[in-house]
């Protein structure tokens, strides 16, 4: 799948661990350029690529994409999770991996946002 890390998400581990397991993933925090990029912005840069977004901003994240939803503007899709704690990679990432392999295509996330949990059940 093709992904893209919010700021907040370290790329060095979940974004390795992703690529790792085979995933296409961009990382904000590894681009210089993106730093304070707008949320609005990031969420054009990755529908523009095709990229499922992938963050911890629920707040902001949550708002935006059903205010596209709204006006009929269509995403790439957005994994929200919700109350993050930075040392749960492992968990992180088997909410993310949860997540896709409830939609295993790519184009299964046109437009679709998911809510998801990084804790274990």
């Amino acid at each position: 799948m093709r992904l893209f890390l919010d700021a907040h998400l370290s790329g060095r581990r979940i974004a390795t661990a992703l690529r790792d397991r085979g995933h296409d993933v961009r990382s904000a925090d590894e681009e210089r350029a993106l730093d304070g990029c707008a949320d609005e912005s990031i969420l054009e840069l990755t529908s523009g690529e095709g990229r499922i977004l992938v963050t911890c901003d629920v707040k902001d994240f949550a708002r935006i994409t059903r205010r596209w939803a709204e006006s009929g503007r269509v995403h790439a899709g957005c994994i929200l999770i919700p109350g993050i704690d930075h040392g749960a990679i492992g968990a992180v990432l088997r909410a993310v991996e949860a997540a896709l392999a409830a939609h295993p295509q790519q184009e299964d996330w046109r437009g679709r946002t998911v809510f998801t949990s990084h804790k274990r059940p």
